[in-house]
């Protein structure tokens, strides 16, 4: 056995220990892939789970949503914001309460890490909007920017080195890893996805977002709308999550996926903050 399968048996072995989803945020998975659902069937798997509901109502109350009338019922809550997006509100939280169990490496600080995967999530949606992505739609705009980098969450304490070699040589992280590691978080990120079983568009979020043409061409869009706001994030230092140095070459492909430019992205960094602001909420249910 060669040194990168020995470090993707350990990676695997870290995936197959991490948390499982729980079984009601599986049953609303399940559910809403289902075509003929409806609001009530949403409605009678979450009641039962006192935790989940009290997090819809948290967030549907919350700045991030910025609603006149405050939402007392799960059942108004999920009329209100759609089946799509309750079911990105429970997977999100679910996520960010597994990983953070799951946490191991010390060279990235989760507190930091959350900061870049909001400002990416938030960054996608505001895009998304500018693509003029139905609004339904955005919300998995902002998820798969909330979850792209969970690759990164298996390494072990010889991550510091790559982030290290990262800045002394100014290079993108996903190249050093591959350098120095013999594997990216890309790769590990995919099992992550497989062991929850995302859909598509998340697990190609998810394992192509430095490669969005790797991506199934119906997601290609998407998974470029998030490497262009990881781009930005990156460029920008919001949060940390290692990479500070984005690929350049990659940017004329990412702006030709989407169909934006670079000005209509930066015209937006006065609102970026604000937003980032609103979806830490994320964080606190």
């Amino acid at each position: 056995m060669n040194d990168r399968d020995n470090k993707l048996k350990k990676i695997r072995n870290f995936v197959d220990k991490m948390p499982s989803l729980s079984t009601t945020v599986s049953k609303v998975l399940e559910i809403c892939s289902r075509p003929d659902t409806a609001p009530n069937d949403l409605n009678k798997v979450i009641s039962l789970d006192p935790v989940l509901t009290g997090q819809v109502l948290k967030l549907i109350n919350s700045a991030y949503y910025s609603l006149m009338n405050k939402v007392t019922s799960l059942t108004r809550a999920i009329i209100m914001l759609g089946l799509n997006t309750v079911k990105n509100l429970a997977l999100s939280t679910a996520i960010i309460r597994s990983v953070d169990q799951a946490k191991k490496t010390k060279s990235l600080p989760i507190k930091h890490f959350w900061a870049h995967s909001i400002g990416v999530g938030v960054l996608a949606k505001m895009l998304a909007a500018e693509r003029d992505v139905p609004l339904g739609e955005r919300e998995e705009y902002f998820v798969a920017g909330l979850l792209h980098d969970l690759g990164k969450i298996p390494f072990g304490d010889e991550y510091s080195e790559v982030i290290t070699q990262t800045r002394r040589q100014q290079r993108t992280l996903v190249h050093v890893e591959k350098e120095l590691m013999e594997i990216d978080h890309q790769e590990t990120g995919a099992m992550i996805a497989e062991k929850w079983k995302l859909n598509e568009a998340l697990s190609d979020s998810i394992s192509y977002h430095h490669d969005p043409l790797n991506a199934a061409p119906e997601n290609q869009a998407l998974v470029a709308t998030i490497a262009l706001a990881d781009f930005y994030v990156c460029l920008f230092d919001i949060g940390n999550a290692g990479n500070r140095f984005p690929d350049p070459e990659q940017l004329p492909i990412l702006l030709e996926l989407t169909g934006l430019d670079w000005q209509t992205i930066a015209s937006l960094s006065e609102s970026v903050e604000q937003e980032i602001s609103k979806a830490e909420i994320f964080l606190q249910v």
